[in-house]
């Protein structure tokens, strides 16, 4: 009885979700585009992370810490470890392309265009500031 329940409200989310798409592609050109980009950023980070993963090295630059080397006159607060926790970086990109449009589309049915346009922008915001935090750890830029 309780899967059954479950079930039945798994599909009427499902399908709330699917009207609410249809409803932001019909009249929402705005939230529509943002979310595109969203999209876009997402695959393009996906990409570059794969990229840049270097699984042929035993140890990579995973992280960066100056707030401590600044203040004791340290140089180089670079944290070294395995290629796999560079596999953030694309989860990262999965959880952004996906979790936050599915995000947008329920604020925007709960909370109506605006705030859910301001959590894409958002969305973007952190996809490009992953991107450049990517960059930096590889020495790209």
């Amino acid at each position: 009885m309780k899967t059954a329940k479950k079930t039945e409200e798994v599909k009427k989310s499902q399908d709330g979700l699917r009207i609410t798409w249809k409803e932001v592609y019909r009249k929402q050109k705005s939230l529509l585009i943002a979310m595109i980009v969203l999209a876009a950023a997402s695959l393009l980070l996906l990409i570059l992370s794969l990229t840049v993963l270097r699984p042929h090295n035993n140890v990579v630059i995973v992280g960066y810490g100056d707030v401590y080397g600044e203040i004791a006159g340290i140089s180089g607060g670079y944290r070294r470890s395995s290629w796999m926790m560079m596999l953030a970086f694309p989860i990262l990109a999965l959880i952004y392309g996906l979790l936050h449009n599915i995000l947008v589309l329920r604020v925007y049915r709960k909370y109506g265009r605006d705030t859910a346009l301001m959590l894409a922008v958002m969305s973007i915001i952190l996809v490009a500031a992953t991107a450049l935090v990517l960059f930096r750890l590889v020495g790209e830029w």
